[in-house]
């Protein structure tokens, strides 16, 4: 879960996307706010949704496997929903 964390902070960082990190370990008002604003169709079948979850403000964007996906495909700033800055995919 770390790496993958790392790995979306890493990559926001690199391309200067402004983001904020919510500890859900130590927070208890931010882990009940992530579970509950995961779409359920998008939560897995038993237990609770594992971080990294992404949001655009209070947009649901998708998990690591999702984000991961966005990469590969240069679609990251759609994932996110965002407009993409000029010369980048």
């Amino acid at each position: 879960i770390k790496k993958q964390q790392q790995d979306v902070t890493g990559f926001m960082a690199a391309n200067k996307i402004d983001f904020e990190e919510c500890d859900i370990a130590a927070n208890e008002e931010n882990r009940k706010w992530m579970r509950e604003n995961v779409p359920v169709d998008c939560r897995p079948a038993t237990g609770n949704p594992l971080p990294p979850q992404i949001f655009n403000g209070d947009k649901y964007c998708g998990n690591y496997e999702d984000f991961f996906y966005a990469r590969e495909e240069n679609a990251v700033y759609a994932f996110l929903g965002l407009t993409a800055p000029p010369g980048s995919k």
